[in-house]
């Protein structure tokens, strides 16, 4: 999982790519390929 400052070109790099927020932390998950996994902050 990456660590970034914006997710925004994170959600950019695969189509499956999808923002949610989980306890106060904003995270990018892809459940079609796992290696996008990213989080704000």
């Amino acid at each position: 999982m990456k660590v970034v400052n914006s997710l925004k070109s994170m959600k950019a790099r695969d189509k499956n790519c999808k923002i949610v927020r989980r306890k106060g932390r904003v995270y990018v998950i892809n459940k079609k390929n796992p290696r996008f996994k990213a989080r704000q902050g």
